[in-house]
């Protein structure tokens, strides 16, 4: 099964749970995850930047993998957030983070540094020859300040190792680009909740959703309702929670 077919449908960006003094909230997580699974999502993303990634240290971050693979226990694929703007510092990562049962890496492209798109070409390019697993790009211009022009996403679309794509850019135009000119084999998901329908409807394969945290078997429902194409059940669901998605 190829990792397209594979991250079908609902990926679910899980958030990190805190206790009142600021340690991870283990307990709370697993019970997310437990939900989460139950509510039948296809997978689920860990260190995500929902994962309140920015603010959690190396260790942290190595305890919430190993916890998230021991608790899920293969019932879902597991895919790993590493992503950053030092090129340099997410091989290490790549290296030492315990990533043998993920099934991908999803990496945001560098925030803060504004890179050229050949720039953003190189970095990532760096990160598919040193990563032991498929990367998954991520082009979130509202919080990286950069958008990964459609061009950029296709060149890297042909690159070894990298496997596909959550786009959050929030263009329709641009989705429709990637979507008309990709490899048979590269995935392509929405990185936001209020659009997945509508970018269903254009081809794309699901969804890494926030959303789905608080209501994983409405949302991942409506997912498989908009890959059947039955857009006015789908309809009916997105417009129900459109207040929470936005």
């Amino acid at each position: 099964m190829s990792l397209r077919q594979q991250l079908q449908g609902t990926g679910v960006a899980l958030v990190t749970p805190f206790t009142p003094d600021f340690k991870v909230d283990f307990t709370s997580l697993g019970k997310l995850i437990d939900a989460i699974i139950a509510g039948g999502v296809e997978y689920l993303v860990t260190l995500g930047t929902t994962g309140e990634t920015p603010t959690l240290d190396k260790q942290e971050k190595m305890d919430i993998i190993n916890y998230t693979f021991d608790k899920v226990a293969g019932r879902v694929p597991v895919v790993v957030g590493i992503g950053g703007y030092n090129t340099a510092e997410l091989i290490k990562d790549l290296h030492s983070f315990p990533l043998d049962k993920a099934v991908a890496v999803l990496s945001a492209s560098p925030n803060y540094n504004k890179p050229s798109q050949e720039g953003i070409y190189q970095h990532y390019q760096a990160l598919a020859e040193a990563s032991p697993k498929p990367i998954l790009l991520y082009n979130v211009p509202g919080r990286t300040g950069r958008n990964m022009t459609a061009a950029t996403t296709l060149r890297l679309a042909s690159v070894p190792n990298i496997a596909g794509i959550k786009e959050a850019s929030g263009d329709m135009a641009q989705c429709a680009l990637i979507l008309r000119d990709r490899p048979k084999d590269f995935l392509v998901v929405s990185g936001d909740d209020a659009l997945a329908l509508a970018q269903i409807a254009c081809g794309m394969d699901g969804v890494i959703s926030v959303a789905a945290n608080a209501f994983p078997k409405s949302f991942s429902e409506m997912i498989r309702l908009s890959l059947k194409y039955d857009f006015a059940a789908a309809k009916q669901i997105t417009i129900h929670y459109l207040k929470l998605m936005t």
